[in-house]
């Protein structure tokens, strides 16, 4: 039975967690039990946007160390993005089929095992490796537990408060990674791999404790080998061809046959969902336009927010010479615009519907890109960088919120898991690509000129998401 099939008023926040809740009780009165269970799933998303941010900071001191090239050093974030975006349908769909709990505690435990190796790589070989390891393992434990969000709080209030504070969490672990990253390199970057391991053991801990137990199947399940191959090795092989494609050259033999092989891995795996008795991917999941309209939202928006970090580091610390520490503090104002927001999302939905508070939201990136049209020789710091930090904040908090609303309502609780993995799925390869693209529209180099062409695509990015969640509201 869908999630939009019981009217709200019908159904509880407590979902497998135990009593019942009033749907129409304040949410902030959630008992014990739930605001325990969302601090689990709220921690996981925060340890993904911690371990992102915080190596971001540390690579000059790794490449250094290790005496690598910036190509070689990109991929200790390249080889977790690509993991993760490969691995996130597969990861959902295993929550949905296999227990979500079971998945989520697998997940925290081989990535606190994998945080271990990377303290003590010897060679950036092993260190990509453990990178890549750790992303397959966050492509599992992030749509487990934001599928158990979306089954233990009843669509309507109730969940749109809980994504709220879900999504707080995940912004406020990026923000500040990028704080405590540059604290710990300055001391030692390997304590960057040490701290997600108390971080990881804790969450395992407190799922088995609190969560309770995954309920028993009644059916027997199998997992869809041929689906699950072709659609990891064809994202795989996209993703690592879009990032990879700067380097290599966009019309190269290898880009051109890296993308033809993904599509071909694609189309098959179409071709297998077709005639699967039981599909990794019911392709009739499609037909939710809210969905489908959420997924490219997503993708776009967040290519638009990986180049807009990606240009001002580049104008910031290349340009300018600032540190790491000050670019952090530049976009501290858009952290805080997502820790005031955030709280408060469940009932901006309530009162206002999903889609205006995601309009309000996508519309603030188009001014925020604008400003960044006039960045000059000089940074100017209270006219142009901080506000931008601001409209950017209040954009990323107000649409991947409503998003991840958007994007599961009315979705089956039994695939609430293929529905957080193509979500997640989405924002990761969407800012992959994205990335490549801001990155080959600019020409090799730093140049104040080369950066508007970049700042021209991210700008783009926004207009384009606009365009088309207007076209959907009016449909």
């Amino acid at each position: 039975m869908s999630a939009s099939s019981t009217p709200c008023e019908e159904r509880t926040a407590g979902g497998a967690l135990g009593r019942p809740v009033d749907p129409h009780e304040n949410a902030l009165h959630w008992p014990a039990r739930l605001w325990v269970a969302l601090l689990i799933f709220s921690g996981v998303i925060l340890l993904d946007g911690l371990d992102i941010s915080m190596i971001a900071v540390a690579i000059p001191e790794i490449q250094h160390e290790f005496g690598i090239s910036a190509g070689t050093a990109q991929w200790f974030v390249g080889a977790y993005i690509l993991a993760f975006g490969s691995f996130l349908l597969l990861g959902g769909r295993c929550a949905d089929l296999f227990g979500r709990r079971r998945v989520l505690v697998t997940g925290l435990a081989v990535f606190a095992l994998v945080s271990v190796f990377g303290v003590f790589a010897d060679n950036a070989f092993l260190l990509i490796v453990s990178r890549f390891i750790k992303g397959m393992a966050a492509g599992f434990t992030g749509p487990a537990a934001m599928s158990l969000l979306a089954t233990t709080f009843a669509e309507g209030p109730h969940r749109n408060k809980a994504f709220g504070i879900f999504n707080l969490f995940e912004a406020s672990g990026y923000s500040s990674g990028l704080l405590i990253g540059g604290l710990l390199a300055a001391m030692n970057w390997r304590y960057i791999f040490i701290l997600p391991i108390p971080v990881a053991v804790l969450l395992l801990l407190a799922a088995l404790r609190f969560l309770p137990p995954d309920p028993p199947r009644t059916e027997r399940l199998r997992l869809d080998i041929g689906g699950a191959l072709t659609l990891v090795a064809g994202t795989l092989l996209l993703v690592f061809t879009v990032v990879s494609a700067e380097e290599a050259g966009w019309v190269s033999l290898r880009t051109l046959g890296g993308f033809a092989l993904s599509m071909l891995l694609l189309v098959g795996f179409v071709v297998i969902e077709r005639n699967a008795k039981q599909p990794l991917i019911r392709l009739d999941i499609f037909r939710n336009r809210g969905l489908v309209a959420a997924n490219v939202s997503a993708a776009l928006l967040y290519g638009g927010a990986m180049g807009f970090q990606f240009l001002i580091a580049l104008y910031l610390q290349n340009l300018q010479g600032w540190t790491p520490w000050q670019m952090a503090l530049v976009l501290l104002p858009a952290g805080l615009m997502v820790v005031v927001i955030g709280p408060k999302i469940g009932a901006l939905i309530g009162r206002f519907g999903v889609n205006r508070v995601l309009l309000v939201g996508l519309s603030a990136f188009v001014p925020c890109y604008l400003l960044m049209l006039r960045i000059g020789p000089e940074p100017d710091l209270w006219g142009v960088l901080l506000p931008a930090s601001v409209l950017w904040g209040v954009g990323f908090a107000l649409s991947i919120s409503a998003l991840m609303v958007a994007g599961t309502n009315g979705v089956a609780d039994e695939e609430q898991g293929l529905a957080a993995g193509l979500l997640n799925s989405s924002l990761q390869v969407g800012g992959a690509c994205g990335l490549a693209v801001v990155t080959a529209a600019i020409l090799p180099g730093t140049q104040l000129s080369m950066l508007y062409a970049g700042v021209a695509v991210i700008l783009a990015f926004a207009v384009l998401t606009l365009l088309a969640q207007l076209i959907r509201a009016k449909a």
